[in-house]
């Protein structure tokens, strides 16, 4: 356990960061020298321990350097999407209370449009207005500034149901910036990352679970690869040229990789890979079963939200004899929680909650605060589910996104995991639209793998393939084609803005 300062001691010619594609390298020793200097930067503006800076740039090298010079320097660092508006960007700038935004220039007229009065850095071009980063941090010291303090960041939740909302946590007791970290241990003892992992992470490093799995390995002292953009095959490739020991996913990943033609597939050697870790939304049953017997008994899921109050883990020899769990809570108690906020019986659906020592508000927003926390203090990030004898949690969706259909409550997960094995499907969002009669009716807006296929026979078809194994109240009454739906690059899907805009039409009439 760790931190860079200790590893580019130890080894400091070993490679910190390697970008996958354009082969770009930064060892430990230049990952220590290139965030003093961001320290040195920080202070040079003006920033101090506890003040809040952000960043809003795609995958690229200097990410580790700014995120680990904000840790070094005992700042709040927030990442923004890049796929953000002007105005979504000006909402977290604002509520976050950031005094400087470090941001990737082919973001463009972006950030032409944003009204922040925040210090503005531009990395990979030029920007009207902003200050050129690479010139600026070049003439920074290498050496530690004078008042070394552990920092953390304050990660957004993504926004799939409402404005997304900042999870803020206090800085770390210990100021010490080596001082240790849980996920790492966790990265150690659940997921067998160490010293000797070549790590790659496909997905945005503004999302929380990637850029944390990512500092969790520079913490342990490994190897972080990361793709500039997940691209199925180029993902493949990677593991075969890089020997990938560990990588992170989630599930629309798995999908994309399993619609490739299985000579293409078969033609990369995966045969390095000790551990691939998935969350951000459950695997459908036959997506990961396929992967097992692709990959190996690799595949190491957890379940756990940017608030970090629990996580649950489940092996690939676990999930086969549990398939479609999530696993058992490993550093928290799981309760299953009716509508006042009691345990219901072994088996039988509820608002999931965790129960744990942790601590964490949603910054400006007490009111959601409160009402992520019951009677008992236990916690909620919202998820519907239910627990075995055994202890391990199978999820069945997001509250918020069940339909009611004539009094029936119905989650859309299950008919997406479906619908989604299909051969013809590349992507699928089952959401509740407006029926004068029912209230809601189901209905499927599907991503075809060709959208040459999009019309009246590939709806019969699916329709008669989600009667083999859906109840008739579960058959979506209407199915719609998109070229593509609003997907996160880290997987989640914005199903609020689908809903929405199917709602808007009713409003209207």
């Amino acid at each position: 356990m760790g931190h860079p300062v200790v590893h580019a001691a130890a080894n400091p010619d070993k490679p910190a960061v390697i970008m996958a594609e354009s082969g770009e390298t930064i060892s430990y020793r230049e990952l220590d020298e290139r965030s003093n200097q961001c320290a040195h930067l920080f202070r040079s503006i003006g920033l101090q321990q506890g003040d809040t800076v952000a960043f809003c740039l795609d995958n690229r090298a200097e990410f580790f350097d700014l995120v680990w010079g904000a840790q070094r320097a005992g700042l709040i660092y927030v990442a923004i999407s890049c796929r953000l508006t002007a105005s979504e960007m000006d909402y977290i700038l604002k509520d976050s209370g950031s005094k400087a935004l470090f941001a990737s220039s082919y973001l463009g007229a972006t950030l032409d449009q944003l009204q922040s009065p925040v210090k503005r850095y531009i990395l990979g071009g030029d920007q009207a207005g902003w200050t050129d980063y690479a010139a600026a941090v070049s003439t920074m010291p290498t050496t530690p500034i004078a008042d070394e303090r552990a920092g953390t960041d304050m990660l957004y939740s993504s926004g799939t149901t409402g404005q997304p909302k900042g999870v803020r946590f206090p800085l770390p007791d210990d100021p010490d910036i080596a001082s240790p970290n849980a996920l790492s241990g966790l990265a150690a003892m659940a997921f067998r990352f160490s010293g000797d992992s070549i790590y790659l992470s496909p997905a945005p490093l503004y999302h929380a679970a990637p850029l944390r799995w990512c500092v969790s390995v520079h913490r342990l002292g490994g190897t972080v690869v990361v793709m500039e953009k997940f691209d199925p095959e180029a993902a493949l490739a990677a593991i075969q040229k890089y020997k990938i020991s560990a990588s992170q996913w989630v599930p629309t990943h798995f999908a994309r990789m399993l619609k490739l033609p299985e000579d293409v597939r078969n033609k990369y050697d995966v045969s390095t890979l000790e551990t691939a870790v998935h969350a951000a939304a459950p695997c459908p049953v036959p997506i990961k079963e396929a992967m097992i017997d692709w990959w190996g008994p690799v595949l190491r899921e957890y379940y756990a939200g940017t608030e970090g109050q629990g996580i649950t883990f489940i092996s690939s020899e676990e999930w086969l004899t549990h398939k479609g769990s999530v696993g058992r809570a490993l550093n928290s108690i799981m309760h299953i929680c009716d509508e006042n906020g009691d345990d219901v019986p072994v088996g039988q659906e509820g608002t999931v909650f965790f129960e744990s020592e942790a601590s964490f508000s949603y910054h400006n927003d007490p009111e959601k605060t409160k009402s992520a926390t019951n009677k008992y203090g236990w916690t909620t990030l919202g998820d519907v589910g239910r627990l075995d004898e055994e202890g391990y949690l199978y999820l069945t969706d997001r509250k918020s996104f069940m339909i009611i259909s004539g009094g029936v409550n119905i989650y859309p997960q299950e008919i997406e995991n479906h619908l989604v094995a299909h051969p013809k499907v590349r992507d699928v969002a089952v959401i509740g639209g407006p029926h004068e009669e029912m209230g809601e009716e189901v209905i499927a807006v599907v991503q075809p793998l060709d959208m040459a296929d999009a019309g009246d026979a590939l709806r019969d078809e699916l329709t008669a393939y989600a009667r083999e194994k859906l109840s008739g109240i579960k058959i979506p009454r209407r199915i719609d084609f998109r070229d593509e739906l609003p997907r996160h690059d880290t997987g989640k899907l914005y199903k609020r803005l689908l809903r929405d805009e199917y709602w808007a039409t009713q409003n209207k009439a």
